[in-house]
């Protein structure tokens, strides 16, 4: 799709419109969940979980727990470095406005994350100064020479989130954590879902949830390439 061919004022009207109204809709109850189990309620949990948790279990939980965090890290800086190479047009603010929201999404899902591995006697894993995203561009799953591909990389990145919840909550052994594990895992699939609609209110011919699930057998669905 040629998004030159676009009347780029009222693409971007759409666009904003067509974002709010869905993250509204599908974000919404994730993040409720999420903030359920924010800070002070795994304040609250953990004391009696992690009296309870034999030592190998607490250890696995810090290990799993900083994974996720590094990757946090990594969302947070990336949606930060690409703000910098989006386009000062209707559309560029646009992107922009969606980059924001979900990078504050992932400033919650940091903190809680960094409290808990603490809560846990662990210490949390740091934010890097830069984070490599070549493979996805590589792959074609998005690039920083356009609004649109930023778009997708930014798309690329939430899908892998969502995927790799799915995958690392299970192995939690604190059952408090394995419920915020699932609530940040939710809201993750919701910004997936939520830049897709953006793309679909640009007048891409997609579906929004293109699958009942966002797993590795079914992530080419969901991301888009360039």
């Amino acid at each position: 799709m040629q998004y030159d061919d676009l009347d780029l004022r009222s693409s971007a009207r759409r666009f904003r419109l067509a974002s709010r109204s869905r993250r509204a809709l599908l974000v919404n109850g994730a993040i409720a969940g999420a903030s359920v189990v924010g800070v002070a309620g795994l304040n609250a949990l953990l004391p009696k979980s992690v009296a309870a948790a034999a030592p190998s279990d607490q250890a696995n939980d810090i290990s799993i727990l900083n994974n996720a965090l590094f990757y946090e890290h990594q969302a947070i800086w990336a949606y930060s470095f690409a703000a910098g190479k989006l386009t000062n047009t209707a559309v560029g603010k646009a992107v922009l406005d969606i980059a924001l929201r979900n990078q504050a999404d992932h400033k919650q899902h940091r903190d809680v994350l960094a409290a808990a591995v603490s809560s846990l006697g662990g210490r949390p894993v740091l934010a890097e100064a830069s984070y490599d995203v070549s493979s996805y561009i590589k792959k074609g799953e998005g690039n920083l020479d356009s609004d649109a591909n930023i778009a997708k990389l930014a798309l690329a990145l939430e899908t892998d989130a969502a995927i790799a919840y799915t995958q690392e909550v299970a192995k939690l052994k604190t059952p408090a954590l394995i419920t915020a594990g699932a609530s940040i895992g939710s809201t993750e699939s919701a910004h997936a879902a939520v830049i897709r609609a953006a793309f679909k209110s640009l007048g891409m011919n997609l579906e929004v949830v293109p699958a009942a699930f966002v797993s590795a057998e079914n992530r080419n669905r969901w991301v888009l390439t360039v």
